[in-house]
């Protein structure tokens, strides 16, 4: 077996799966850490090989984010960055179920890289929301996965500097599918919002008029992570967002152009979306606190692309790509053949 230079936790998920053939194709010897590694990891080679990268230097490792030492039985001492990718993501989690992963997990991944002889850096995927200049306490009444990302996200900072581990943490946004091909697996929040607008289920639309959700290509942000633990500073925080992402209105009108649709004509402040009842709205509460016109320190994650020759591709093209991505396979349902 090849000897690992870097630890992807949850390699299998939207971000690890680009991060992957990306780190490979830099000549990079990655362990991706799946529970039940050996049914999985033929189908994760092949995603792999299908994205440009090198099988051969993938070594698939069984672990689970909730068990002692990560679950692993693998000598992996020669590992020097850890990319702590693995989260539960969904809505309407239990609490206790949210905090048992994307608390207790990701910190058990920060002792796990404190005992490697030299680690170089911890890598944490926070989240644009939960980044420290957005965070408040925790409030599991609003929705368990966002407190406990924000729960997380304290105690990660906290833990490394008492441990001492080097850590960078990523905040992106809503990740949108590779610049070019449109490719995706992921067809919730952003994603679900165009399914309704092609099915003319999207009546109004949600927020105001400076309503900001920003978005990142997958393939971009494969780049981008991969380049942090060179270029970027001990403990940094940094945003990969797109800046030229327009207003949420003219978000959907851009995609209602695509589809050859109407674009929703009237807006539904997100103060009355908060009060009405979800049956009638079709928004999920927890989706809510994203509805925001707020902005973000951009400039020390503009700076690292900038010292890793990084460019953000062209997002009018990116997203017209995206959109037919989603369509093509009816939103998920339908895989394209070949991908």
């Amino acid at each position: 077996m090849s000897t690992p230079d870097t630890l992807v936790i949850g390699g299998s998920g939207l971000i690890g799966r680009w991060l992957l053939p990306e780190l490979t194709r830099r000549g990079r010897t990655v362990a991706a850490l799946l529970r039940n590694a050996e049914d999985r990891a033929d189908e994760l080679r092949g995603w792999v090989v299908g994205h440009g990268g090198d099988p051969a230097l993938l070594v698939v490792v069984d672990g689970d984010l909730t068990r002692p030492g990560l679950g692993l039985a693998a000598e992996l001492t020669g590992v020097r960055d850890v990319y702590s990718l693995g989260a539960r993501y969904a809505f309407g989690l239990d609490p206790d179920e949210a905090r048992r992963t994307n608390v207790q997990g990701v910190l058990e991944a920060v002792r796990w890289t404190a005992g490697l002889p030299a680690p170089r850096r911890f890598v944490h995927i926070s989240g644009y929301r939960v980044g420290s200049n957005h965070l408040a306490a925790p409030d599991y009444r609003r929705g368990a996965y966002e407190a406990s990302k924000v729960e997380a996200h304290r105690a990660v900072l906290a833990l490394t500097a008492e441990l001492g581990v080097p850590v960078t943490v990523v905040n992106p946004p809503t990740v949108i599918g590779d610049s070019a091909t449109g490719e995706t697996t992921q067809y919730v929040g952003l994603a679900s919002m165009v399914r309704d607008l092609h099915r003319g289920r999207l009546p109004a639309l949600p927020g105001g008029r400076e309503t900001w959700v920003p978005v990142v290509t997958s393939d971009y942000l494969a780049r981008f992570l991969a380049a942090v633990p060179e270029h970027a500073p001990d403990r940094a925080e940094l945003w990969p967002l797109d800046e030229s992402t327009p207003y949420l209105p003219e978000l959907i009108r851009r995609f209602a152009h695509r589809l050859g649709v109407r674009a929703p004509r009237f807006r539904v402040p997100t103060g009355l979306l908060r009060v009405l009842p979800p049956r009638l709205t079709g928004a999920d509460p927890e989706t809510l606190s994203f509805l925001s016109s707020d902005t973000y320190p951009t400039a020390s994650a503009r700076a690292m692309a900038d010292r890793a020759g990084l460019r953000q591709p062209p997002l009018p093209a990116a997203l017209d790509a995206w959109v037919d991505h989603l369509v093509a396979t009816d939103f998920g349902r339908r895989p394209l053949s070949g991908v």
